[in-house]
C-alpha cells in the first residue's frame, strides 16, 4: 500500500490524524496534513483506509500494491 496526499486539497479537518496517527500528522501553522509513512505496515492498513474514507476533502488516496506469493 502506498499513501498519497494532496496538501493543496487538505482542509485541515484532522480526521486522518485521529484515525491513523502513525501515518499522518498536521503542520503546526495551518493544520495541513503531513504524511509520515508513505508505505505503512500492513497492520495499519485498516486505519489508513478508514482515514481515506473520512477525509472530507478527498485529499488522501491509496495505491494498493500486489503481494507476491
Amino acid at each position: 500500500m502506498k499513501v498519497i496526499v494532496d496538501q493543496n486539497k487538505c482542509v485541515a479537518s484532522g480526521q486522518c490524524v485521529l484515525t491513523a496517527p502513525e501515518v499522518f500528522d498536521q503542520r503546526e501553522e495551518d493544520g495541513i496534513v503531513v504524511l509520515l509513512a508513505e508505505n505503512p505496515p500492513e497492520g495499519l492498513a485498516d486505519d489508513v483506509r478508514q482515514a481515506v474514507a473520512l477525509c472530507p476533502a478527498q485529499a488522501i488516496w491509496l495505491e494498493e500494491q500486489e503481494t507476491k506469493e
